[in-house]
């Protein structure tokens, strides 16, 4: 068992404390109420992860779609600094959760819930948006550099150094602020939210796109993908590919950008409740 220190014992019987005397509408997010009122039957929470060059506030559209149809929504941020350890820490976040969860990944945040969700028997659905979806012994970089990946020019991006914990440097990949409209959303919206996006960009470190993918969860859960046809940073026959190496339920939106949770948050929301319809039990 791990020791622990008496400051944070009292640190941690001071929160439950103060749990206690909260209001009873005050509960936790990652608990909500779940029944649908029509059928009974409890809804899943649907976890939102975030790719790179992004955060969690480009799920907007989709979580207030999903809110007003009585979805319990959980969008965490996705840490974007090393595949495996963001994996970990989405895994905890879905420990947080009781009952069921659909899971989904946009970009990069597919191959993050590809492993994060392995063996989590709690986990009935997976939902690629426009995402990687690797295979083990697969990574960005490997996706990005085969045939079907380099049929599309790479994304435009600027690599950086940023401190380790250790002390050492790692380093980190910031899409050209000038080109991040063209590329994330096809000039799609205006180009005021277009600057807002660019220099609120979250950098991917190197290591996140290197590393290579474990067994992945959609070797034994049921997933779901939406192919964005104009996709300019993820090659949209790449996205084909890795959606029927899954076995995926495919939809295809002609002309979306990789951003097309901004562009066409209905088509992004429907595909989430058809696998969340689909897996309840």
């Amino acid at each position: 068992m791990k020791r622990i220190t008496w400051a944070a014992a009292a640190l941690a019987a001071s929160v439950l404390v103060l749990g206690a005397a909260l209001p009873a509408s005050g509960a936790s997010s990652a608990h909500p109420s779940r029944t649908d009122a029509d059928s009974h039957t409890p809804k899943p929470t649907v976890v939102l992860v975030h790719g790179a060059w992004a955060d969690a506030a480009g799920w907007t559209p989709v979580v207030q779609r999903l809110q007003a149809d009585g979805y319990p929504v959980i969008a965490p941020p996705n840490p974007l600094r090393g595949l495996l350890s963001d994996a970990a820490y989405i895994r905890s976040v879905l420990d947080r959760i009781s009952g069921p969860v659909v899971l989904v990944g946009h970009s990069y945040g597919g191959a993050v819930i590809s492993n994060a969700a392995t063996g989590d028997p709690n986990v009935k659905a997976l939902v690629y948006i426009a995402a990687f979806a690797p295979d083990a012994g697969d990574s960005l970089a490997s996706l990005n550099g085969s045939a079907l990946g380099t049929q599309i020019p790479p994304v435009p991006v600027t690599p950086s150094s940023y401190p380790l914990p250790d002390g050492s440097s790692g380093t980190e990949l910031t899409i050209d602020p000038a080109q991040y409209c063209n590329v994330f959303l096809d000039d799609q919206v205006s180009r005021s939210q277009c600057s807002a996006l660019a220099v609120e960009q979250r950098p991917l470190s190197v290591t996140s796109a290197t590393q290579a993918s474990g067994v992945p969860a959609w070797k034994s859960i049921p997933s779901w993908y939406l192919v964005a046809a104009g996709d300019r940073a993820i090659s949209p026959n790449l996205e084909r590919f890795m959606a029927a190496r899954a076995h995926a339920r495919t939809t295809v939106v002609p002309g979306a950008p990789h951003l097309v949770m901004l562009t066409d948050p209905k088509a992004v929301t429907g595909l989430i409740e058809t696998a969340a319809r689909a897996t309840a039990h």
